[in-house]
């Protein structure tokens, strides 16, 4: 058994899922909540998933749409530390640049069980820039704190954290 594939495969799932509930809520498009083009989408899902959930994407329905400047930062940062020429990390580094645009923590706008998934995934598809983060920094805080020390500053927070009513577990110390 593959369990990089079969964990790859849960965690599209899990992305998936989330953006299923968001397409349903009339909250986005399929490609809005993903950051993935629509081919990429529709390749994903004959690949990986039963023909009967393409359907509820609305695929036929859906343009691509473009990342904005902060997306394409992330993306760029992501795929920087991406493992070369692996479609697979490209596509993760679009999901998950999407996702941290999101007001949640970003293991949760992924839809994943927990924190350790998105390590585990980090560590696969983008080694080292997972691997710098030496003090388990949460990961939407490390992907922006790494944004920002690229421009030259040394303290910043991910725009969406300041409103986080978990503010203060966040930016208190890194343990767990």
């Amino acid at each position: 058994m593959d369990l990089e594939m079969d964990f790859e495969e849960h965690v599209l799932a899990c992305v998936l899922s989330r953006a299923l509930d968001e397409v349903e809520a009339g909250e986005a498009t399929a490609t809005e909540a993903t950051g993935l083009s629509r081919a990429e989408l529709l390749d994903i899902l004959i690949r990986i998933f039963p023909t009967s959930l393409i359907h509820g994407f609305s695929l036929e329905e859906v343009r691509d749409s473009e990342p904005g400047m902060e997306e394409e930062l992330l993306r760029r940062l992501l795929l920087t530390h991406g493992r070369p020429a692996d479609p697979t990390s490209a596509r993760f580094a679009k999901i998950i640049a999407r996702r941290a645009l999101r007001d949640g923590h970003l293991w949760e706008e992924l839809g994943l069980v927990d924190r350790s998934e998105l390590s585990r995934l980090l560590a696969t598809h983008f080694p080292t820039l997972a691997a710098g983060n030496t003090n388990n920094m949460k990961w939407k805080k490390y992907l922006y704190h790494k944004l920002c020390e690229a421009e030259g500053f040394s303290l910043c927070a991910a725009p969406t954290c300041r409103e986080c009513k978990e503010f203060k577990s966040c930016f208190g110390p890194e343990e767990g």
